[in-house]
């Protein structure tokens, strides 16, 4: 996949005695516990994600940000850390720091918060495991209908062509609105609100990309050229074209969602109805109701309702709901999120929760 090559400006949060300003995370509910085997340090070498040093450290990976001090504007923007860096605990504050070695053995050398500019992507550890949802990020998973309106489409195929392959050439009608690179995709099956039944946006499948060669010059009575750049399935007459979006950042700040939610699972990707560790999940919450990237969420399944009989009489009763693990939350649309699963005790199934960590 193709990484966010632009320079930009960031804090790289190098130095041993680092205490941001002042204010937690976020006010939330849940408690940031250290484990009591944690470790009086850790190196940091690649391969490593945040996600899985903070689990060396805390009971609950996701919420190192408030151990760090960090504020909500700062946890909008990535935190890079970098192999031969040491996080260590200060034991005394609750609270991680970070370091560097000096000398080769493991004291830290205090340094100063400073500017870096760097290519995103390619140096720092990622949050999470960013390989297994990078296809993700660049595709459109949900299509809303109305961007179906307008959208530039394929009127013609090579001849001799039923279907489109790599290098193939396709004919495209519409407003391309100065762009040259688009991806092509098909409205897949609708996606349904497990709580109300209502169609809340529609899967696309995504077919490949494809990039422009020559551009209709007649006013909108010809077509435009296409080559096919990528070919991940067929595609042909009738396909839709979405300008292809800019390459995402591929870091991402772990928190609880700044008001109460509670959602279910809509969807397990790939069509399967139960899902484990590393998978991908659609919630039926979005933009609309606060989730945002790097959303937390913790997993549970309601507890079935029974008929007590044990005092002589029926009584119906609903068990508690069984807590079994957590979501992260990588990529936001109007009404669907999409989440990656991080651990799990159960396996997760289409209508189990997902609220806010308590």
């Amino acid at each position: 996949m193709k990484k966010f090559s632009t320079a930009v400006v960031c804090f790289a949060f190098a130095t041993a005695s680092l205490s941001l300003v002042a204010t937690s995370v976020q006010a939330a509910s849940a408690r940031c516990e250290f484990l009591a085997n944690a470790p009086d340090s850790h190196l940091v070498v690649r391969g490593d994600t945040l996600w899985d040093i903070s689990g060396k450290f805390l009971q609950h990976p996701w919420c190192w940000p408030q151990v760090w001090d960090m504020n909500r504007e700062e946890i909008r923007n990535p935190h890079w850390i970098y192999p031969g860096q040491i996080v260590y605990f200060d034991r005394i504050n609750r609270r991680l720091r970070l370091g560097k070695p000096t000398g080769g053995d493991m004291r830290t050398e205090t340094l100063s918060p400073r500017i870096r500019s760097e290519s995103l992507g390619q140096t720092a550890i990622p949050a999470i495991p960013s390989n297994i949802i990078e296809p993700f990020l660049s595709q459109p998973l949900i299509i809303e209908e109305d961007e179906l309106q307008g959208t530039p489409r394929i009127v013609a195929t090579q001849e001799g062509h039923v279907f489109l392959g790599k290098s193939d050439k396709a004919y495209v009608r519409g407003d391309l609105k100065g762009d040259s690179s688009f991806q092509v995709f098909r409205p897949g099956l609708p996606l349904k609100d497990p709580e109300t039944g209502k169609v809340i946006g529609y899967e696309s499948v995504y077919l490949g990309s494809v990039k422009l060669v020559q551009a209709d010059k007649s006013g909108g009575n010809s077509a435009h050229v296409f080559t096919v750049v990528a070919a991940k399935e067929e595609m042909g007459v009738g396909d839709r074209l979405l300008a292809l979006p800019p390459a995402p950042i591929l870091n991402y700040v772990p928190h609880p969602p700044e008001q109460p939610v509670s959602a279910r699972i809509a969807s397990i990707y790939g069509g399967v109805t139960h899902a484990g560790q590393n998978q991908i999940v659609a919630i039926n919450r979005g933009k609309k109701d606060g989730i945002d990237i790097g959303t937390v969420l913790q997993l549970s399944r309601a507890g079935a309702t029974i008929i007590d009989k044990t005092e002589g009489k029926k009584e119906a009763i609903k068990l508690p709901d069984t807590e079994y693990g957590t979501l992260f939350v990588f990529r936001v649309f109007k009404n669907i999120s999409y989440g990656l699963i991080m651990q799990v005790s159960d396996s997760v199934q289409i209508g189990d929760v997902a609220k806010s960590p308590e």
